[in-house]
């Protein structure tokens, strides 16, 4: 995660010590994937939720001992999301339980469902987010979304958490036929009054496996990476964004300090600091994702290969286990890295895009997901350029 307004334009963040830790954090951010039902059909989800509601969903009692076992490790920060999180009949006595075992709660949905009255219960909870996702115009929206009138709808759920004060960020998957349209999401969080926005770079889990088609090129993600510097810089000088945010590829930390250095920026020097800070892609060290069903994974797009399930140990003792091979490979990247990553004078900022879509803790069958857009010229070392 990138958080271009700092690193780019010096504005911080609300998250920054999270993100950029003076020392090393241990503890990490957990993604609870609460529910596997979803009341919209959309083309990108990586868990590949439906209306049906797994029949190893953790009941009220079992999702309560969760959070006591996430309160109980110190995680910073709990993560709902789905699925649609607001499917749960519970959904609001785990984020008042969550609350007052004093982690801080986040909403990952699709803002559909937050009426006026939902809007009023999260604010009267002190959810600390609301992360809303959006895909772009009202028609391109719909279609990802698979439910005409979504756009709408999102829009109003908006709008409801703003009205009770609940902060509000836009979430734009990036994909070879949407990334031109970032222009658009801007735009509308502008009219919307959101001052928060996460652009991610598509990952081809869950349904995105078959979207092979909607993987940006090289080209593309470098022009759509560009604009989204370019236009945060504009939006920070018209005082419009808190936070502009990239996601999932960490090449963007790399292609974002060549452009520091390219404009003689002041904040370079600083930007290298922090993005050491952050260590690059922490998959299975600074994140974790915890299925509907119980089972740990390293985080929310790695759903093929479980290190445990909380109904059979507790999270902080699956998390700290040092013997399981893909944890031993992903918290010593060094030992392990992809054949580019291998060359990359980078590496230290970026830690690689590692991801096994074949689920075997084989490092030889892992992939750099999403794919590095840096050229052989820019990752060698100086001397060799």
């Amino acid at each position: 995660m990138i958080n271009v307004t700092k690193l780019y334009c010096g504005r911080s963040g609300q998250s920054d010590r999270l993100r950029y830790p003076e020392r090393k954090n241990t503890r990490p951010i957990v993604v609870f994937n609460c529910t596997a039902r979803c009341n919209l059909q959309c083309l990108h989800c990586y868990s590949a939720s439906d209306a049906s509601r797994a029949e190893t969903e953790l009941d009220t009692a079992q999702a309560r001992g969760l959070i006591d076992q996430l309160a109980e490790y110190r995680c910073p920060v709990l993560l709902f999301s789905g699925g649609e999180p607001l499917l749960r009949e519970d959904i609001f006595e785990l984020l008042d339980y969550a609350r007052h075992r004093g982690l801080r709660t986040v909403l990952s949905t699709n803002g559909t469902l937050i009426t006026r009255d939902v809007a009023e219960h999260l604010m009267r909870l002190d959810l600390g987010y609301a992360g809303i996702s959006l895909d772009g115009p009202e028609a391109l929206h719909d279609r990802f979304r698979g439910r005409r009138g979504g756009f709408r709808a999102t829009l109003d759920g908006i709008e409801h958490c703003r009205r009770f004060g609940i902060r509000t960020g836009l979430r734009f998957t990036m994909t070879r036929h949407n990334c031109e349209h970032i222009d658009a999401v801007f735009d509308i969080a502008e009219n919307a009054g959101v001052r928060r926005i996460c652009f991610y770079h598509l990952i081809r889990t869950g349904r995105a496996q078959d979207l092979a088609e909607e993987t940006m090129s090289a080209e593309q993600t470098r022009r759509a990476v560009d604009h989204i510097f370019d236009r945060t810089d504009a939006q920070v000088y018209d005082d419009l964004v808190d936070e502009v945010l990239t996601v999932g590829n960490h090449a963007d930390g790399p292609y974002l300090l060549m452009r520091m250095n390219r404009e003689q920026s002041p904040l370079a020097a600083q930007a290298m600091n922090l993005l050491l800070r952050g260590a690059g892609n922490r998959i299975g060290q600074n994140i974790a994702s915890i299925n509907w069903d119980g089972q740990v994974y390293p985080d929310q797009f790695w759903r093929n290969y479980s290190l445990g399930n909380v109904l059979e140990r507790p999270f902080g003792e699956i998390w700290d286990d040092t013997t399981d091979p893909v944890m031993q490979i992903l918290r010593h990247k060094d030992k392990h890295r992809d054949p580019k990553c291998a060359r990359c004078r980078f590496f230290e900022v970026c830690q690689g895009n590692f991801r096994s879509l074949s689920g075997r803790p084989d490092p030889a069958d892992w992939c750099n997901e999403p794919p590095c857009y840096l050229t052989e010229r820019e990752i060698a070392p100086p001397e060799e350029t």
